[in-house]
């Protein structure tokens, strides 16, 4: 089983990070920047690897400021960004995901463990 480490940046919430318009629904320039931030991330690391294993995550959210937030909302921008950073094929590929609350950290981050649990 191999494993991976990524810190990174805070998402948007999911009602900024999509927009929905005459029944399409499409990703917001706030998504878009999220986005290409991870792949420059996962490029960065050598990470673009397309894995079709199946996946276990393990996500400690720092969050940016003081104000309530779910946390069950940002794991969907982080599995999007990561497909289409080229890190996984899919993320139907995650069979088991964990997001946990850290301490607070200006600007906000995520520390990522993520798991191959077996070879596709």
């Amino acid at each position: 089983m191999r494993e991976y480490r990524l810190t990174l940046p805070y998402p948007p919430s999911l009602n900024t990070y999509w927009r929905h318009a005459r029944q399409r629904h499409y990703i917001s320039e706030k998504g878009t920047k999220y986005r290409q931030n991870i792949i420059t991330i996962i490029q960065q690391q050598n990470l673009d690897i397309h894995t079709t294993s199946r996946l276990k995550f393990s996500i400690t959210a720092h969050v940016p400021d003081k104000r309530r937030r779910d946390l069950d909302n940002l794991q969907k921008a982080v599995f999007d960004s990561l497909v289409h950073a080229g890190f996984m094929e899919d993320d139907e590929q995650i069979d088991d995901f964990r997001v946990r609350r850290g301490e607070l950290v200006k600007g906000g981050k995520l520390e990522v463990v993520i798991t191959e649990l077996e070879e596709a």
